[in-house]
């Protein structure tokens, strides 16, 4: 019998009507209460947030360009208007926003900042109350979105200091681009930065090498400022690699002791597909801006949260093992992992990006790279120096989460009475990392299974005929995490998830092996 398997998109383009600006400004407030959309004079749609019209701020609104949508639009309260608009058109004037707020019960009283994506940065002032900001593409204007928002209360309350400062952000702003390319360079994969493609060698590397571009123009500053750093993931980086990006960019300015506010969006691009990150960085006077304090327990700091160190240990690991055997059991796994590459790959494509088939693939042929010259009868030892390799070699979030689980399977094999007990050791660690549990639609549907049944029984066939159950599961389950939450619950119906499954093919190798 013969199963074929097609992807469902539950919106096509043409349905979702993401061309037509009038759309963007039916959709936003479904997805944000607050606002409502009105008509301005000339016949525009504005959509107007009434919930801050007693402040005392200048006005803030917001024009951003079609075919683009920003997180900010979603999320901040202190945005009084947001309209969207074909990039260039400028069909909506600044007095027309300002018309359309006073129409609608927000009044001006001490004036109105209207920003706008362009192709270049200038300011316009119409008379002494409102300003016209135009800025270079959707990171730019997140920034300072971002800024204009985090600054002094006075400064908020006076159009006069917000024209100085947007002034000196015009005049100071460098930001920088780096997205990933569907070509690899070599083993690994690349990033197209400033036009050409290089290789990623870990988001360390990648990231210092963006802040010391954008930097390097803000070497000599007048006085002490504040270093604002606003990082945007671009198409929809995971929310493990957001994290990357920011601890990278804070471990990066606390190195150099500059004073930083960081802050951050999601920016969608509908034009292309690619997926990044941005970063844009301006000095800021420290009468204007507040450095962010630094975290008074960092997570280097809290032992008892995160894994310790690998401790040094003199004597053997409790648990013993040949190394024909377990080289045995991770060849096969590893092989059966590329094997089902193809399959992995068709279902990621459906329900995913398409890349966790490839991801799993490079990282097993990594893994059998590995091994040609390692003693697994050390199996503690080689699991942590196999991880240094799967760090910059594995990406995405699968990568992260494998690197994780091994990491403290490699501390928990020194002490620990059984596999089973060290596998329940490292699913425990690796949970404190993930919010996805059982019944998620994630990997975990195979993992939880697997470990809690080998714990319970002591037999690892029927340890995996309980995973196969849970991978079979997620047919029917509807996503709660990951990129398969944005697609309707019909899309992913009578497909495995990609994670679980890709694990599932390698437990089989680990364990038919036996």
């Amino acid at each position: 019998m013969a199963v074929v398997v097609a992807q469902t998109v539950p919106y096509t383009n043409p349905q979702l009507e993401l061309d037509n600006p009038d759309r963007w400004h039916e959709l936003l407030p479904l997805i944000r209460p607050t606002i409502h959309s009105v008509s301005s004079n000339g016949g525009h749609s504005v959509l107007i947030d009434r919930s801050s019209a007693d402040s005392k701020n200048v006005r803030i609104a917001a024009i951003g360009s079609l075919g683009n949508s920003s997180s900010k639009f979603l999320s901040e309260n202190g945005i009084s208007a947001i309209a969207i608009e074909k990039t260039g058109s400028k069909s909506l004037s600044a007095r027309d926003v300002g018309l359309a707020l006073t129409a609608n019960g927000v009044s001006l009283p001490n004036g109105l900042v209207v920003l706008r994506v362009a192709g270049e940065r200038k300011m316009e002032l119409h008379g002494s109350d409102v300003a016209e900001v135009e800025v270079k593409g959707e990171l730019e204007l997140d920034h300072v979105l971002s800024l204009l928002l985090a600054v002094d209360d006075k400064i908020k309350a006076s159009f006069g200091e917000i024209i100085e400062f947007l002034k000196l952000f015009l005049k100071t702003v460098t930001s920088t681009t780096s997205k990933f390319d569907t070509q690899k360079t070599g083993a690994n994969p690349s990033v197209v930065h400033a036009g050409s493609s290089a290789s990623f060698e870990s988001a360390k590397f990648a990231v210092e090498k963006d802040l010391i571009q954008v930097l390097r123009s803000h070497t000599a500053q007048e006085g002490p400022v504040v270093y604002s750093i606003h990082y945007a993931d671009l198409n929809g980086l995971s929310r493990l690699e957001n994290y990357l990006l920011a601890h990278e960019i804070s471990t990066y300015v606390e190195e150099q002791n500059l004073p930083s506010h960081i802050t951050s969006s999601t920016i969608l691009d509908h034009g292309e597909a690619a997926r990044g990150w941005a970063i844009s960085i301006c000095p800021v006077p420290k009468r204007v801006l507040a450095a962010q304090a630094k975290p008074s327990r960092t997570a280097s700091e809290r032992g008892s949260e995160v894994p310790a160190p690998m401790k040094t240990h003199i004597t053997k690991a409790s648990i013993q093992l040949t190394d024909k055997e377990v080289r045995q059991r991770i060849v096969l796994g590893c092989e059966m992992v590329i094997k089902a590459e193809p399959a992995i790959t068709e279902y990621d494509t459906i329900v995913g990006d398409g890349d966790c088939g490839y991801t799993l693939r490079d990282g097993a042929q990594r893994v059998l790279s590995f091994i040609a010259d390692v003693d697994l009868a050390k199996l503690p030892q080689s699991l942590s120096a196999l991880i240094d390799e799967l760090e910059t070699n594995m990406g995405g979030t699968s990568g992260a989460l494998y690197c994780i689980f091994l990491s403290a399977l490699a501390q928990s094999l020194w002490d620990a009475s059984s596999f089973a007990d060290a596998l329940v050791i490292a699913q425990d660690q690796l949970l404190k990392y993930t919010s996805a549990r059982l019944g998620d639609r994630t990997m975990m549907d195979c993992l939880i299974p697997f470990v809690t049944t080998l714990k319970g029984v002591r037999n690892e066939h029927e340890a995996l005929e309980e995973a196969k159950k849970g991978v079979e599961g997620t047919k029917n389950l509807e996503a709660k995490l990951g990129r398969s939450t944005y697609l309707d619950e019909s899309a992913t119906q009578g497909v495995p998830d990609p994670g679980a499954y890709g694990l599932l093919k390698l437990l089989e190798g680990l364990t038919l092996s036996s």
